[in-house]
């Protein structure tokens, strides 16, 4: 599979500069404790169906005690657990399945590229190609320093 085109011109965004935060997505998204897989938002579109938003890596992270020990890697999963908790905020946020918590219905062609370690910010830009009531696809791009880092296509449905 070849690598996937980025979902979101970078110079729409600033990679330093949240345009919001752990309180904003916390409004939209019932992940909490070590399961909040999202730091902030750096760029939103309703009008492009896009939002960019970012995870960073630190020494807290509750992965990095045993994926891999003397070498803490951020796992593929938490990679695309983060991207799903992006893709959560915005339906939430722009009530595109209204009455229902969205929950993860399936991972398509994923790929992992390169390692996020700590210190790292991993940022993800998602664009959703299909929403309805009853399932939203979105594709992902996961970047580390400009690199992609990971990929793929997630489904979300109603629970």
């Amino acid at each position: 599979m070849a690598k996937r085109e980025l979902l979101v011109d970078p110079i729409l965004y600033d990679v330093n500069r949240s345009i919001f935060g752990i309180d904003e997505i916390r409004l939209y998204n019932s992940q909490r404790f070590e399961m909040e897989q999202l730091t902030g938002i750096l760029y939103e579109s309703f009008d492009m169906k896009a939002v960019v938003g970012y995870l960073d890596a630190t020494d807290s992270s509750f992965w990095v005690r045993g994926h891999m020990p003397d070498f803490p890697i951020m796992p593929g999963v938490i990679m695309c657990e983060s991207a799903a908790q992006l893709i959560s905020y915005f339906v939430n946020k722009y009530n595109l399945m209204p009455d229902s918590l969205l929950g993860l219905g399936g991972i398509d062609n994923a790929r992992f590229r390169n390692s996020i370690k700590i210190g790292d910010r991993l940022v993800i830009q998602a664009k959703l190609i299909h929403y309805k009531k009853i399932l939203i696809i979105a594709d992902f791009v996961g970047l580390i320093g400009g690199k992609i880092a990971c990929e793929g296509t997630i489904k979300g449905v109603p629970i």
